[in-house]
């Protein structure tokens, strides 16, 4: 009789696309989102949180680039025929929250939320499926006054966070003046808003690609199409070199002061009062930045930013940090983009049927902390617990009651549970801890009114490099009485 095939146990692997995060990372990210709530809060925002699941008719179109149904979301159908999805951003959870609490929400409603999030594509270095966010938003307030309170609270959070003055930059543009360049490009008519929306599609997908492309890429999906190294090729906008002159001037637009860079756009804009609208608006962020201390050092006026045009109805803004750092292969490049938001005043529409503004702005944890460690403002070893041994089985009680005498006066403390049999393993696990002190009580200290405390710190450095004199003049291993514990410990720890 053939024996019967053992089942195949599970692999031990984290999904395709996924992470799992230690000690250290999870700590840096709740100290990181804990100091930026207190920004956000100092600011008058209240927290929200809301499920990570929503339905599928509430989210609504997914992501910018994506137009199949359910693609770049996680989504299955439930028992009832409705489909579900793990939320893709913040945003869309947002707009039905808006929607379904208005006559309970004040107006205009300010609200910051922070968690994972979740995008069913192809994952790649440094890019996962799963992801935190951390938004602020203001549902229901028409002035760019709102728009300009958030590009501020943004740059507060980046220098609370660690990022001084000097290290990033936030840029500031405004759809509207895009809008009106197109109408002078003669790709936008304001009678007629469907009239070249295709056109313009292709424009908007093609300036988003500036990064990627260049220049002449973005002429050629401007113009008649672009051919790219595999020889698949991209219909383009149909735009003469005239048209695409105007739309590049746009994007070239920045000048060396605020004031110059908006005169260049009003020139630009022509005779569009749509366009000349985003002018106006910009100069008023401007002078309201200004006034409130948020000079060009902070926050600059800067028509290349064209992430997320196609997407937003007004002001646009984006976080740079300006610092070079080291790719894997060593040359060293710009941090780039850390954050990016703007005013999307058709937010809560598709639930209503009205118009509500609303602007706000995301914050990429994940790449932030990220940029503080390759700067080394963060990610030093974490510093594990005190360990209490374990000398005698029957005096566990005894050992529990010092670790919580060190935990009353804030010092974390954990008591060795496991075998305590072999003392060496006990070390060992202090180590593997990165704890920097370990408490030692046997029969006899306990019998003396004692306690030994070993600086696990110092001492590895003394078996790293003293000499016998130096361990003898600096001991890593104390005897004190009981009483004194606290006190010794903290004095360790540098805390005393």
């Amino acid at each position: 009789m053939a024996s019967e095939k053992k089942p195949r146990r599970p692999r031990a692997e984290t999904p395709k696309g996924f992470r799992d995060y230690f000690g250290a990372e999870v700590t840096e990210r709740t100290e990181m989102l804990a100091t930026i709530a207190e920004v956000y809060r100092a600011h008058g925002f209240d927290p929200l949180e809301t499920s990570a699941v929503e339905t599928v008719e509430a989210l609504g179109k997914f992501l910018p680039d994506v137009d199949r149904p359910n693609e770049g979301v996680f989504a299955w159908q439930d028992e009832g025929g409705d489909w579900l999805a793990l939320r893709y951003d913040m945003t869309a959870p947002l707009a039905r929250v808006a929607a379904q609490f208005r006559n309970d929400l004040p107006s205009p409603y300010r609200r910051y939320t922070m968690g994972p999030v979740w995008r069913n594509e192809k994952p790649g270095p440094g890019r996962f499926r799963q992801f935190y966010q951390c938004d602020a938003d203001t549902v229901g307030a028409p002035s760019v006054a709102a728009d300009a309170e958030i590009c501020g609270m943004l740059s507060d959070a980046l220098e609370a966070v660690g990022i001084p003055r000097g290290d990033y930059v936030v840029r500031v543009n405004n759809r509207k003046v895009l809008n009106g360049v197109m109408e002078v490009a003669g790709v936008l008519d304001p009678s007629d808003p469907t009239r070249f929306a295709g056109e313009r599609g292709i424009v908007l997908r093609a300036i988003d690609k500036f990064d990627k492309f260049g220049e002449a890429g973005v002429r050629a999906l401007m113009g008649p199409g672009r051919l790219d190294e595999s020889g698949d090729f991209t219909k383009g906008a149909g735009l003469s070199s005239e048209q695409a002159d105007v739309v590049m001037g746009f994007m070239a637009a920045k000048r060396d002061t605020g004031p110059a860079t908006v005169a260049r756009l009003r020139e630009l804009v022509g005779g569009s009062a749509l366009g000349t609208a985003g002018v106006e608006e910009l100069e008023f962020i401007a002078s309201l930045l200004d006034g409130q201390g948020y000079g060009p050092d902070r926050i600059v006026i800067d028509p290349s930013v064209v992430r997320g045009l196609g997407y937003y109805t007004g002001p646009v803004f984006e976080a740079e940090l300006t610092f070079e750092i080291l790719d894997e292969k060593g040359r060293k490049r710009s941090f780039g983009s850390v954050s990016g938001g703007g005013r999307y005043d058709d937010l809560v529409k598709r639930f209503t049927g009205q118009e509500v503004p609303a602007t706000g702005v995301s914050i990429g944890v994940d790449r932030l902390l990220s940029a503080l460690r390759a700067k080394g403002r963060i990610g030093g070893a974490a510093q594990g617990p005190v360990v209490v041994t374990v000398m005698d089985r029957d005096r566990m009680g005894d050992y529990l009651a010092m670790a919580a005498e060190l935990r009353r006066a804030g010092i974390r403390a954990e008591v060795y549970l496991g075998n305590p049999k072999n003392f060496g393993n006990q070390l060992k696990y202090a180590d593997k801890r990165a704890s920097p002190v370990a408490i030692i009580q046997g029969t006899d200290e306990a019998a003396r009114g004692v306690v030994q405390i070993k600086d696990l710190v110092l001492g590895a450095k003394i078996a790293a490099s003293a000499s016998l004199e130096e361990w003898k003049n600096q001991p890593a291993q104390v005897e004190v009485p009981r009483g004194e514990m606290v006190q010794t410990v903290l004095r360790m720890l540098g805390l005393g």
